[in-house]
């Protein structure tokens, strides 16, 4: 595995200009934020030595280089998944080249589906926290001593200091933005009423596909992390709505552009 990180972190630093310091993971019609990148360089995940291909709807597939507001950045247009039959260390393999890269900042937006009463389609909320019920971690297997410790800390996963940043930007934009504990399910089917009542019952306010997997590698990494999602639906155990990825793309078409616009703001203001 770190011989295969090597490899494509040598690829892309022959193929990129510069040492990003900010990687960005968009996630299920969320790539409104590499419209913003200026000097970029598109490279297929294809022609990426070890990358994967996603599979999904919604992601391009295509890693982009290039700066933001002044800041270097790297960003995926479109992830990876279990629910496609890649392994967790597979899914989070750019999260490690990202990282000997030499990104510091990780941010990753997502799709998901609001469990909190108060939540609407449409809302954005930045993950304060979350609950893995993926039954995998990425970190299983040997560990990667180059990256980090065989048992990282979990107590912080999102940076204190970076929720509130996301908070002023927000308030300064106008944008309403809730807050909340996410929870990483397998996938790909959607939730039963039942496991809605139950991953709400055990503390979550919003329920997805990924991201934890991600941030779970990004801290092992050293990483500072900000997560930002999109509700796509609202999930009420009592009166279960039918969900189709069409009615998710139609919210995350409204939404995008304006998460696209608050990473803007949040990528200028990052500190060195």
């Amino acid at each position: 595995m770190l011989d295969k990180i090597r490899q494509t972190s040598d690829f892309l630093a022959s193929t990129v200009s510069g040492t990003p310091e900010i990687g960005i993971i968009t996630g299920t019609g969320l790539g409104q934020i590499t419209e913003q990148i200026q000097e970029s360089v598109h490279v297929p995940y294809d022609q990426i030595p070890n990358f994967l291909q996603s599979t999904t709807e919604g992601h391009h597939g295509s890693l982009v280089a290039g700066r933001i507001r002044g800041r270097s950045v790297m960003a995926m247009q479109g992830r990876f998944h279990l629910y496609e039959g890649y392994s967790a260390a597979q899914v989070t393999f750019p999260v490690r080249v990202m990282a000997m890269l030499g990104v510091k900042y990780l941010l990753i937006g997502s799709a998901a589906g609001g469990l909190h009463p108060r939540f609407e389609a449409g809302d954005l909320m930045v993950v304060t926290d979350h609950l893995n019920l993926q039954g995998h971690n990425p970190l299983r297997g040997p560990n990667l001593d180059d990256f980090g410790p065989r048992f990282p800390d979990m107590t912080q996963v999102y940076a204190d200091d970076l929720v509130l940043l996301a908070g002023e930007k927000a308030r300064q934009l106008g944008i309403s933005l809730r807050e909340g504990t996410y929870a990483a399910v397998m996938g790909p089917s959607l939730e039963t009423p039942a496991e809605t009542r139950f991953i709400r019952q055990i503390g979550a306010d919003a329920v997805g596909m990924s991201t934890v997997p991600e941030a779970t590698v990004g801290v092992h990494c050293g990483l500072r992390i900000l997560a930002i999602v999109v509700i796509t639906n609202k999930n009420l155990p009592d009166c279960m709505e039918k969900t189709t990825l069409d009615d998710v793309l139609a919210v995350t078409r409204h939404s995008g552009p304006l998460l696209a616009r608050l990473w803007e703001e949040i990528i200028e203001a990052l500190g060195p």
